[in-house]
């Protein structure tokens, strides 16, 4: 009886062993994470947020939730109804060209790996960029506002100022694609207000060097949001 006891007990350890090593390990470059579903329905009304908000720049170090982080995305372009002319997103643009690009830069949300993402919306998926917690070189990059480095995510919106020009021109470049990261700026702040974190519009940066945080040099950055819980 035993010599059983210990064969199970070895089985048992192989088994909780196997099922370790067995656990995926955590997303490479180039890979996709599903977000959980987004809410469309919330406790706070649309007048209160409006109200409410405020420019936060002192953070606590609580974390984000991949819940948290989910839904922040979806406000900042995620799709919203089918249209006559395909998927409607959460923000207007002209001519619904949509020339903005949404990524994430990660440095402690519970369930989500550090790194820098950007959002899939249409299938409402982030794709790892880069790996680690790159925090520190977009505050640099961002002249060392210290809310950059401390808040647990970074969003940051990118243009590519091209889609919009080849159908308005000059005037798609300088008016139209501004328009656009103001709605979508202010989608996520009011969302962010309407969950009880705290947000902030940033657009004192370098244009380079946050581009190389987030590998890519085709798309200028034109906006970014640190988010987070505000300090009390």
């Amino acid at each position: 009886m035993r010599g059983i006891r210990v064969l199970l007990t070895v089985l048992l350890i192989l088994g909780v062993c196997g099922e370790v090593i067995s656990q995926p390990a955590s997303p490479e470059p180039g890979e996709t994470i599903e977000l959980p579903d987004p809410k469309h329905e919330g406790s706070m009304s649309v007048e209160e947020a409006i109200y409410k908000r405020r420019s936060i720049r002192n953070f606590s170090d609580e974390a984000l939730t991949l819940q948290e982080v989910s839904q922040l995305l979806w406000a900042a372009g995620g799709r919203t109804v089918d249209g006559m002319t395909g998927p409607t997103r959460a923000y207007p643009s002209a001519g619904a060209i949509y020339p903005l690009e949404v990524y994430l830069v990660a440095g402690n949300v519970v369930g989500l790996n550090d790194g820098v993402y950007r959002y899939e919306w249409r299938k409402h998926q982030l794709k790892l960029i880069k790996k680690g917690d790159l925090r520190e070189q977009l505050y640099k990059a961002a002249l060392s506002q210290r809310m950059v480095e401390v808040a647990p995510a970074t969003i940051v919106i990118t243009a590519q100022h091209a889609k919009t020009a080849r159908r308005y021109g000059q005037r798609g470049v300088t008016r139209y694609v501004s328009m656009d990261t103001g709605h979508l700026g202010q989608n996520i702040h009011l969302q962010a207000e309407s969950m009880g974190l705290g947000t902030v519009m940033i657009g004192a940066f370098i244009d380079k060097d946050v581009a190389k945080v987030l590998g890519t040099e085709e798309e200028m950055p034109v906006y970014m949001m640190p988010v987070g819980y505000p300090k009390k």
